[in-house]
């Protein structure tokens, strides 16, 4: 399916025009926008976390000035969620959004990255993909005429045999 953005025609939330320039936008109009995003966000994080016994504090959009991360999970519960793209200021893919906050809500039970954290939030992704909240878009072109680059990993570099008489050196371990 091609989606085409006319000028003058809502296609992505009510009353917004995805041809208009973000500068073109009201601030109230951002602030309501993010408004509706958040309460989106925050019904489907209660779904979530009903299913899996979680609980959180509240869900926040982050300040406009943290450009280094897309979202947060603090000890006390509270999680907030970059919700617009940082050069472009426009808001980013449900999509992307519902991903983060996955990746959020599995803080709530692992506080860190570890194997037990990966699996149990590819499980809550997992659910929140067959319970329609989470709906990726497709790989493939965004427009008809764009062409499709195909992609390549590079080719891990070998490592370089270790001189006559030398040991090769090894990694440290450090936990």
């Amino acid at each position: 399916m091609l989606t085409v953005a006319v000028p003058g025609k809502a296609l992505d939330g009510p009353g917004r025009d995805l041809c208009t320039p973000l500068r073109n936008m009201s601030r109230t109009q951002r602030k309501r926008e993010n408004e509706e995003l958040l309460e989106r966000l925050r019904r489907d994080a209660t779904r979530i976390t009903r299913h899996f016994g979680l609980q959180f504090r509240c869900i926040e959009a982050e300040r406009a000035n943290v450009k280094r991360r897309y979202g947060i999970c603090y000890s006390d519960g509270t999680i907030r969620i970059r919700l617009r793209h940082v050069t472009t200021g426009m808001p980013l893919r449900y999509s992307s959004l519902v991903n983060t906050l996955c990746h959020e809500l599995a803080h709530l039970r692992h506080f860190d990255h570890s194997a037990r954290f990966e699996r149990f939030y590819l499980q809550l992704l997992g659910w929140a993909r067959a319970q329609g909240i989470y709906r990726p878009r497709r790989a493939g072109p965004r427009r008809q005429d764009a062409p499709v680059v195909p992609r390549h990993r590079k080719p891990s570099p070998q490592p370089a045999a270790p001189a006559q008489g030398r040991t090769p050196p090894t990694q440290l371990s450090l936990f």
